[in-house]
């Protein structure tokens, strides 16, 4: 945690995976974030992964560091409580949908500066997930084994949701920087397609296809355009390779002592990989092939110690179970920390990603019970009495974890 945005307040009213991610990211860097959900919970607050006692564990860590507000948003006076809230503030992270009470049309008539930032499934309005738009910009038929044919394979991580939660918090504080600049506030959107199809976009794909006429193949585990792919060791540990940079070849070849039989490869080919990544693909077969045989001669700590001393680029596979318990990715690591937890379990919480050398980093700060904070909240920005929010609690209207 970190406290460079600390005189942010930003409300969120959002659900599943990439609006909550803005909303954690600005929090972790210290913006005080209000997450305004229906009395009782939305349609995520028992997603899974469940604990034992029905805990969602997925809703516990995409909500450390915020605040909590519990409204009954299916009536007129819960709905007007909450755009007061975003009035109030001036800053609006969702993912609800572009007309209703929380348009942004409606909610400038309260507050004409207000930054609403909008995450969409389509720019049209339509629903989308992040396997939706995975599935429609050709991923799937790019992920899996070389020989599977025309079967789709999906991936897991959810990446499209969370490319655009980070999104999302940029552009939050790139308009944020413009009403300080010009006192104009706007409403952003942000289609999840959209970011899946631009980001692959970025990545040359769209242009690949276009130009060449034919879909890139599958490859398996072999990394396209640069030497990279799975090898197993004398012990049966397998390890990712690559050398994508001059460096990471000459030290690959220097730990594995095959520079002869990579000098016979490049003169049989008239090439030279030492520079060029490319090649290094381009005639991956015979290199795999020497690859596969070198660290078959080695010994997994044997192999990691001598990679490490070279500055070579690997990585083990481990299970999730196998990183969990790795000392160096999670429990020494001081991106993670412990945290009071909702669940009551103990484990491992994230906190902020970034690195920032000058500053000291806060422990993670743990996620809220719902509704834990609507009577603070309501008092310090609405500035309601106790007896305001006595009679809103009888109607049903507000309700305190």
């Amino acid at each position: 945690m970190y406290s460079l945005l600390k005189n942010l307040t930003i409300i969120e009213a959002s659900s599943f995976v990439a609006s909550p991610t803005a909303g954690l990211y600005l929090a972790q860097m210290g913006a005080k974030v209000i997450r305004v959900d229906q009395i009782g919970g939305g349609p995520d607050y028992k997603r899974w992964p469940l604990t034992l006692s029905g805990d969602s564990l997925y809703w516990e860590n995409l909500n450390r560091a915020k605040k909590s507000v519990a409204l009954d948003l299916a009536k007129p006076e819960g709905r007007a409580l909450l755009q007061d809230l975003i009035a109030k503030t001036g800053l609006f992270v969702t993912n609800f949908p572009v007309d209703g009470f929380l348009s942004h049309e409606k909610l400038t008539a309260k507050r004409p500066d207000l930054i609403t930032v909008r995450i969409m499934g389509q720019a049209d309005g339509s629903s989308a997930l992040d396997y939706t738009v995975n599935s429609a910009i050709g991923i799937p038929f790019m992920t899996g084994p070389a020989d599977l044919g025309w079967q789709p394979v999906n991936h897991v991580l959810a990446a499209w949701d969370l490319l655009t939660g980070a999104y999302a918090s940029f552009a939050l504080l790139a308009a944020l920087r413009h009403r300080d600049a010009t006192g104009e506030g706007q409403e952003v959107r942000i289609p999840l397609q959209d970011v899946a199809t631009a980001s692959v976009a970025n990545m040359g794909m769209i242009a690949e296809v276009l130009t060449t006429g034919a879909n890139r193949p599958r490859l398996g585990n072999d990394v396209y355009g640069a030497f990279g792919r799975d090898f197993v060791t004398a012990d049966g540990k397998r390890v990712m390779i690559m050398a994508i940079t001059p460096k990471q070849w000459a030290g690959l070849v220097k730990v594995l002592r095959m520079a002869p039989e990579v000098a016979i490869l490049e003169a049989a080919h008239g090439v030279s990989f030492a520079r060029d990544e490319g090649l290094r693909f381009t005639y991956r077969a015979g290199l795999f092939a020497l690859v596969e045989a070198k660290v078959k001669e080695w010994r997994w700590l044997d192999l990691d110690a001598a990679f490490f001393a070279a500055g070579c680029c690997y990585g083990p596979y481990q299970t999730m179970l196998d990183a969990a318990l790795d000392r160096d990715l999670v429990r020494d690591n001081p991106v993670f920390g412990d945290s009071e937890n909702p669940s009551g379990l103990s484990y491992p919480a994230a906190g902020s990603f970034a690195t920032i050398p000058q500053l000291d980093r806060a422990p993670p700060e743990p996620a809220p019970g719902l509704g834990q904070h609507t009577d603070q909240t309501l008092t310090d920005l609405l500035k309601l009495s106790d007896t305001e929010i006595a009679a809103l609690k009888s109607q049903g209207l507000v309700s305190q974890a």
